[in-house]
């Protein structure tokens, strides 16, 4: 279902338990004299995500919206030694099964489509890709099967986060960080993209009037990363992806093939 719009802030400071005893997490005030010193959102978001990562698995589910529609995903996703996916996808063409076993990707739809690609030409098998395997369509499928924890940590890295405090999510109190950044600065310099692949994604966003990408990060109690949000204005609209995170280290280690 797509998320619910944003309560509003409960309050200027939030206070939530890690490992380490309660810390204020990055309060847009510096809190009660005395008390613990807030953490920067940085630090914050950085702390959740190598926990995620860290843990290996997760399941997810995505939802997009936008002026091409409603896609959605779900399923397990495991990462590290052994990347692999097992995700029900919705988008323009149907209802399918997108599974990663290897560093294969393959999407067969319930009318018997089918669509194959290594993990370095993913984007070719979303429905709005070009003939080139070596085009971007946007990330939507490069967001299904990579870890929700290294792309926060990317963001983190490469965008200067800001509190907004603390909200309700799912009826737990969790913090809200927010940001954005110009695409020539996240994909320009990005080390793990090939120059082509780069110029490829580069291109694609130039192409839609896409200057600049925003980022909305949810983390929870225990510094679990619950949601990240990424929103993408351009020349055709606004299109928003949200992954929320449930059950970390829970996911199955070998995702079924079927449905």
């Amino acid at each position: 279902m797509p998320p619910a719009p944003r309560p509003t802030v409960l309050a200027a400071a939030l206070l939530l338990a890690t490992t380490t005893g309660c810390s204020l997490l990055a309060a847009p005030t510096t809190g009660t004299p005395g008390g613990p010193a807030p953490v920067p959102p940085k630090q914050v978001v950085l702390t959740a995500a190598q926990a995620l990562d860290d843990a290996g698995s997760a399941r997810i589910d995505v939802v997009r919206e936008g002026p091409g529609g409603r896609r959605t995903a779900s399923g397990s996703l495991v990462w590290g030694a052994s990347d692999e996916a097992g995700l029900t996808v919705t988008d323009e063409r149907g209802s399918g099964r997108l599974t990663v076993k290897d560093g294969a990707l393959d999407l067969v739809y319930q009318d018997g489509a089918a669509r194959h690609a290594e993990r370095s030409t993913a984007e070719s098998v979303d429905p709005g890709a070009g003939p080139d395997p070596e085009g971007f369509a946007g990330g939507w499928t490069t967001a299904l099967i990579s870890s929700p924890g290294g792309r926060a940590y990317e963001v983190a890295q490469g965008v200067k986060l800001t509190s907004l405090g603390g909200e309700q999510l799912a009826g737990v109190t969790v913090a809200h960080y927010q940001g954005s950044a110009p695409v020539a600065e996240l994909f320009g310099k990005d080390d793990e993209l090939s120059p082509r692949r780069r110029a490829a994604t580069l291109d694609w966003y130039r192409q839609h009037g896409v200057t600049a990408i925003g980022y909305d990060i949810w983390v929870g109690p225990g510094m679990q990363l619950l949601r990240l949000r990424e929103t993408v204005r351009g020349d055709a609209g606004t299109t928003v992806t949200t992954t929320d995170v449930s059950a970390p280290g829970a996911a199955d280690a070998t995702p079924a093939a079927g449905g």
